[in-house]
């Protein structure tokens, strides 16, 4: 009968320099940086959109190096505030969760423009928010996750709301633009 370790004290880790093709390879825990920077901070630069006309309302571009765009929610937004009760991605006639894509050049994707709607956000008060694109681009799809689970939108990186990809010749202009 095997007996099975039941608390932490149970367990022990022994670090082992290993031998690999002759070569004496150190223990990974070596390597280990307590303060490593997130993947969010490390591969995207965080940009915002804040209409000039509702500034509660602000909304973050995270930019990755090849074009792609996750537009979600600024965590200044006033419906965190509110505390966020649904999310959707019905927008008048056009139903934002129906896209589909594909290929390398995103085929298929719906066009949208830098003030097209994205989603809506319900808040617990009734409320109701648009999600802009704030990117003129096709949009690759959206985070279907955050319907069933609108508190993932607290979360950086996770919490977006769409993937948009804008045109290589616009990139520029909107990194200065945001």
């Amino acid at each position: 009968m095997m007996m099975m370790a039941t608390t932490l004290d149970d367990y022990w880790y022994e670090a082992e320099t290993l031998e690999i093709c002759g070569v004496k390879v150190p223990p990974i825990l070596n390597d280990f940086i307590e303060n490593q920077p997130s993947i969010v901070e490390r591969f995207y630069t965080k940009l915002y959109s804040v209409p000039s006309s509702k500034p509660e309302e602000p909304q973050q571009i995270l930019f990755h190096s090849n074009r792609i765009c996750l537009v979600g929610l600024a965590k200044e937004h006033v419906a965190f505030e509110k505390g966020i009760r649904s999310v959707s991605f019905e927008v008048g006639k056009v139903d934002r969760s129906e896209n589909k894509v594909s290929g390398r050049k995103k085929s298929g994707g719906m066009i949208l423009q830098a003030d097209s709607t994205l989603a809506l956000v319900t808040c617990m008060d009734d409320s109701v928010y648009k999600v802009r694109s704030c990117v003129q681009g096709k949009l690759v799809e959206v985070n279907e996750r955050v319907v069933s689970r609108p508190e993932l939108l607290h979360l950086s990186g996770e919490g977006y709301i769409a993937i948009v990809m804008p045109k290589i010749e616009h990139c520029d202009a909107l990194k200065e633009k945001l």
